[in-house]
């Protein structure tokens, strides 16, 4: 009965026609919307699978079992690497223009509303339930025209006869308008045989009456469907859709640097490499998610927030490196302070209220950096482990693993090197069993020193000028009379031996100088020895037993109107011991 009810609307006039066609395709363009949209989005996903095909080859390349950092100028990258950047690059203007970087939108739930309306419109008017509806009525009482009557000889089981005279009807049909067809059917319907039975052109004819929209009464809509005002909607909608320019493409900065601006963006793009081994699919989606996570968390408004100085002692900057990195220190030991502690872990306020300060701090010591690719764009971390509560300490586990998590998901490569120092026998311990699971390139960042050697491994990547007089070096905070600038000299004084440092003196100058063993626990003196032969030997500083306890630093100097030296004196009879000294003279008129 379907192929029945469709071959003679084809036939029909124009609206009827594209009834049954538009109900069918809409059902189908219905079930196919979203497939559609998935190939879509699969295309750009494709294009990216194919990458890390390329950059499987390159994670050997990005290993680094050095302290010294790769290079940030991309015309000096390996050609894999190159590639990797510009495949990044496409992948970010990509997102930009289409607004990826910003949380997605909830969709609008009135939206496929209309389309469920068409699917529940749909069947009600498409073919096969109008037969069905014209067979359960048509042993209603129904007499059939005189036309009809004629034709009862005729077999009606033969369909294809039928379909014959389908087809010859419709063009004698096809000017007669729709009001005309239904009030044969309605006359049909008035009067009917006593056995109620029908021929097959009178359900054809019945067919077509309903298949007609009700509304047929009013004459101007017989060109319209059901679904044609649907239709003739999207139809004018489309056009709307693409006279609407597209929206500019998202402008979106890190560290206060555009994504895709300048060098300055490659520098930063190449941290995201790095740390995805150079695998450009999960660092285009580490820097969306870096960059979603940032406007949830307010970051650039938490530069501004007022967060208290409670924790200056805790975490702080001091110096830098011999390489020009900036270092940061962290001393877990001032958490011993019960009050500190409650105030800053007690509950989930006060841990989320460290984790804020502990990013703003952060946040403040990346805009000092330099992006451009000759500049040192990492920080050296020192962790002072001495007198550390441990791993016992529930609330301080917590945040800190909660602040591990946030800087290594959204802080990437912005370590040089992570130095723990007065390390207790249980983390040495930890760090051999988690040794074997972090990578060479991890690995070649860690720095671990017992309390004893921990001046030793500071010196090695510090110059004592550099390092605070609380971790064995010579910077103090106020005013003094050196600098930073001034460099000082290290030394190893062997067990049971005296080790002698001479500063020379012109005439008329007065020299002033800085001493300090790490450890002390020596004997310490100093004199002055004129270059004349008949001169005397003049005692600065008596020769006197210095502890661990007594004096960081020893600070002298001496005024001298004569050439000489100044000569310092370290007598240590215990264990090998780091000295360090500089000194400088300064020329006087009487």
């Amino acid at each position: 009965m379907a192929e029945e009810t469709q071959k003679p609307e084809a036939a029909a006039p124009p609206a009827p026609a594209e009834e049954v066609v538009v109900e069918k395709e809409s059902e189908q363009e219905a079930a196919s919307e979203k497939p559609t949209d998935a190939v879509v989005e699969d295309k750009p996903a494709e294009a990216v699978e194919e990458e890390p095909k390329v950059e499987a080859k390159d994670t050997k390349v990005t290993e680094s079992a050095s302290f010294k950092e790769e290079t940030n100028i991309a015309g000096e990258l390996p050609d894999p690497q190159k590639k990797a950047l510009d495949e990044l690059k496409q992948l970010i203007q990509e997102a930009l223009n289409k607004h990826e970087f910003t949380p997605p939108p909830a969709k609008d739930k009135d939206k496929p509303a209309p389309e469920e309306k068409k699917e529940e419109d749909q069947p009600a008017t498409s073919a096969a339930e109008t037969e069905v509806k014209v067979e359960t009525e048509a042993p209603a009482p129904v007499e059939v025209k005189e036309e009809e009557k004629a034709d009862p000889p005729i077999e009606a089981p033969a369909p294809v006869e039928v379909r014959e005279e389908e087809k010859a009807d419709p063009p004698v049909e096809a000017p007669a308008p729709e009001t005309v067809m239904e009030t044969e059917v309605v006359e049909k319907v008035s009067a009917a045989d006593d056995d109620g039975a029908k021929t097959v052109e009178a359900i054809e004819e019945s067919v077509v009456a309903v298949a007609t929209p009700p509304p047929a009464e009013k004459p101007e809509e017989e060109a319209s469907s059901s679904l044609k005002p649907d239709e003739v909607a999207q139809s004018e909608e489309k056009p709307e859709e693409a006279e609407v320019p597209p929206p500019p493409p998202q402008e979106v900065s890190i560290w206060g640097i555009p994504l895709l601006a300048d060098e300055r963006s490659d520098v930063i793009l190449l941290k995201f490499l790095r740390a995805r081994d150079f695998k450009v699919k999960d660092a285009f989606t580490m820097i969306k998610n870096t960059v979603i996570w940032r406007k949830e968390f307010g970051v650039d408004g938490l530069l501004d927030e007022e967060l208290g100085n409670e924790l200056e002692k805790v975490v702080f900057m001091h110096g830098f490196d011999k390489e020009g990195h900036p270092v940061c220190y962290n001393v877990y030991g001032e958490f011993q302070n019960k009050e500190l502690y409650q105030n800053t872990f007690a509950d989930e306020e006060k841990r989320s209220k460290f984790l804020r300060w502990r990013i703003q701090f952060l946040e403040k010591s990346i805009r000092k950096l330099d992006f451009s690719p000759n500049g040192i764009s990492t920080i050296v971390q020192v962790n002072d482990l001495k007198n550390s509560p441990g791993p016992g300490k529930r609330e301080l586990r917590q945040a800190t693993n909660q602040a591990l998590h946030l800087l290594q998901d959204n802080y990437p490569e912005f370590v040089a090197k992570q130095v723990f120092i007065n390390v207790p026998w249980w983390y040495l311990a930890f760090n051999m069993m988690i040794s074997p699971f972090l990578t060479q390139r991890t690995k070649s960042k860690f720095v671990c020193a017992s309390p004893a050697k921990s001046s030793d491994i500071l010196f090695r990547y510090i110059a004592p000028e550099q390092v605070p007089v609380q971790y064995g070096g010579l910077s103090r905070d106020g005013e003094q009379e050196f600098t930073v600038a001034d460099a000082a000299t290290e030394v190893t004084i062997k067990p049971a031996t005296k080790h002698s440092v001479e500063f020379p003196v012109t005439e008329k100058s007065t020299v002033v100088w800085e001493v300090r063993v790490v450890g002390w626990d020596v004997n310490y003196g100093a004199e002055f020895v004129p270059t004349a032969e008949d001169g005397y030997t003049v005692i600065v500083s008596k020769t006197r037993k210095v502890g661990p306890a007594d004096e960081t630093v020893i600070s002298n100097s001496f005024k001298t109107g004569e050439p000489g030296k100044i000569v310092l004196t370290i007598d240590n009879q215990t264990t090998k011991k780091k000295l360090v000294y500089r000194s400088k003279a300064k020329p006087y008129s009487e």
